[in-house]
C-alpha cells in the first residue's frame, strides 16, 4: 500500500510543479493583492481535482478513451473559457492605476474560474486514470483507493495553497504593483496560449479521426 501511494505522490508532484494555467491564475490573483480571491481559485481548482480523481477511479478515463468525442467537446469548451479569461486579463492590464490596482476578479468569480477551467480539462481525468492504473494493484482495496484520491487532493491543496500565500506577500505585491499593466497582460497572453493549445489539440485530433 505504501509503495503505491509513494509512486502516485511522485508522479503527481512531477506534474504539479510544472508551471501551467493554474500557476498563472493563482499568481495573478495573489500578487495583485487579492489573497482571498487566490484562495477561492485554489478551492475551485482542488474541488475539480477531487472530482476528476474520484471519476478516474470510477473509470471515466476509460470512457473518454472509448469515446474521444466527449473528451474533445469538453476540451474545446475549456479552451474557449480560457480565451475568455485571457481577454479579461488583457483588458484589466490596460486599466492599471498608479497607486493601487483593482482585483481582476472577486472570490466567487475566482472560484468559478478555478473550478470550470479544471473541470473542462478532461486530460486531468486521463492523467489520474493512467497514474492510478500504473501505481495501484489490479484489484486495490477500497481503503487504498480512498487514500490515493485523498493523496492527490492533499497534494493539490498544499501546492496551490502555498502559491497563494507566498505570492501574496507584501514584497511580491509591491513588485507586482510597479509593473501591473505589463504583468497582467503577460498573464493574459499566457492564459490565451493555454486556451489555443487546447483548441488546436482538439482540432488536430478531430482531423486525424476524419482522415
Amino acid at each position: 500500500m505504501l509503495s503505491s501511494l509513494i509512486a502516485i505522490a511522485v508522479l503527481h508532484w512531477a506534474v504539479l510543479v510544472i508551471p501551467g494555467f493554474n500557476f498563472v491564475l493563482v499568481g495573478q490573483l495573489a500578487a495583485s493583492g487579492s489573497r482571498a480571491a487566490a484562495v477561492a481559485a485554489v478551492v475551485g481548482m482542488t474541488t475539480a481535482t477531487l472530482v476528476w480523481a474520484s471519476l478516474a477511479v470510477a473509470g471515466v478515463g476509460v470512457v473518454f478513451s472509448a469515446h474521444p468525442l466527449l473528451r474533445q467537446v469538453a476540451q474545446v469548451a475549456g479552451g474557449l473559457y480560457l480565451l475568455h479569461l485571457a481577454w479579461k486579463l488583457w483588458r484589466a492590464g490596460g486599466q492599471a492605476g498608479t497607486a493601487s490596482v483593482a482585483p481582476v476578479m472577486g472570490r466567487v468569480a475566482a472560484f468559478r474560474a478555478g473550478f470550470v477551467t479544471s473541470a473542462l480539462n478532461p486530460k486531468i481525468a486521463l492523467f489520474y486514470g493512467s497514474v492510478f492504473a500504473t501505481a495501484l494493484p489490479a484489484q486495490p482495496a477500497p481503503g487504498l483507493v480512498l487514500a490515493a484520491v485523498a493523496l492527490v487532493y492533499a497534494n493539490s491543496v498544499l501546492w496551490h495553497g502555498s502559491l497563494a500565500v507566498l505570492l501574496s506577500r507584501p514584497r511580491v505585491q509591491a513588485a507586482y504593483l510597479r509593473h501591473h499593466a505589463r504583468l497582467t497582460r503577460i498573464s493574459g497572453a499566457l492564459v490565451g496560449i493555454y486556451g489555443v493549445k487546447l483548441l488546436v489539440a482538439a482540432v488536430v485530433e478531430l482531423r486525424g479521426r476524419a482522415a
